[in-house]
């Protein structure tokens, strides 16, 4: 086995500081035209900055490159972060699909941050006047990138900023909103029948819990699997397939346990009456969501929801008392 030593940063000098600072420098801008290459669709002022931001870490490197050649020649020495003991890394984020934008303003941020700290902390290990203004001059200017990435809205037009604003709200609908809501619907209705039609048939409330349980955690799984498979999200821009099956599954289940956990009650009439209950909740819930974010008049939504569910119920009630 072959054991790699890391250097200390102390132990470095001024020729392997500089070169560090280069290839940290190419890292960087590389990351922020991964960035802009996965807003410019949605977000295309952002991708905007972001390229912007890329193209003056070209310039830094540019100048700490200059300056490279003017101390010490044109041999750069290969020396990255890994191979710093203690020295900032970058997590590979940039490789992940469907990133959201709060997110890539949150790491370019903490990237600008470290950078800042890392050209102060280069300054006092330099004894070159030239040297130690230039990095001072970066460190200066990363500090700069760091604001600039935290609030990245503020330096976008506002109708643009709207408009991005508008297109992340209608991709968080899309994408966890309308399928956690299409399976709380179908978790919430379609188990009605068969965990009342159990309780009434039986009037055993464990084997109506272990009923309720089954078509829950069944119904989950169908209803994730099948909007998981229905559309891969890449035309239709409803975001990653294992998103959207996994709100659906998961709201799907809970719409059904919601009134099979009351049966965990051993007296039967207490169970039921408190379980109808929880019904009629998660009805008036489904018809509050549709309002809130599909923009459904809640009038309609709840005569929609509620008749629909009511009548299932009672169906449910009906086949298990005859």
């Amino acid at each position: 086995m072959v054991t790699l030593s890391r250097r200390r940063f102390s132990d470095l000098s001024e020729k392997e500081v500089l070169a560090l600072a280069i290839a940290s420098e190419e890292d960087d801008g590389r990351i922020y035209r991964t960035y802009a290459m996965h807003l410019h669709a949605d977000f295309p002022e952002s991708a905007r900055i972001f390229e912007e931001m890329a193209k003056e870490e070209e310039d830094h490197r540019t100048r700490l490159i200059e300056l490279f050649r003017a101390r010490f020649g044109e041999t750069i020495p290969l020396i990255r972060r890994e191979h710093v003991a203690g020295f900032y890394a970058r997590r590979p984020i940039w490789l992940m699909e469907n990133l959201s934008i709060e997110r890539i303003r949150a790491e370019a941020a903490m990237m600008e941050r470290d950078a800042s700290a890392f050209y102060h902390k280069a300054a006092q290990h330099s004894s070159d006047a030239q040297t130690r203004k230039l990095l001072g001059w970066l460190a200066a200017a990363e500090a700069g990138h760091e604001r600039l990435a935290t609030d990245l809205t503020g330096n976008i037009p506002e109708d643009a900023r709207d408009e991005e604003e508008a297109v992340a709200k209608r991709k968080f609908i899309l994408t966890w909103v309308q399928p956690g809501l299409a399976g709380l619907m179908d978790g919430s209705v379609s188990t009605l029948a068969p965990i009342f039609a159990a309780a009434f048939a039986t009037g055993d409330t464990w084997q109506t819990f272990l009923v309720g349980l089954a078509a829950s955690v069944g119904a989950g799984i169908s209803m994730g699997f099948t909007e998981a498979a229905s559309d891969d999200g890449e035309l239709s821009g409803r975001g990653a397939p294992w998103k959207r099956g996994l709100a659906s599954g998961v709201m799907t289940t809970l719409g059904g346990l919601g009134h099979a956990l009351p049966y965990l009650i051993p007296d039967f009439w207490t169970a039921t009456t408190i379980a109808i209950i929880v019904v009629f909740i998660e009805l008036w819930a489904i018809a509050w969501i549709q309002k809130t974010y599909m923009e459904t008049p809640f009038l309609r939504a709840a005569l929609q929801v509620v008749l629909g569910g009511g009548l299932v119920l009672a169906a449910g009630v009906l086949i298990g008392s005859g």
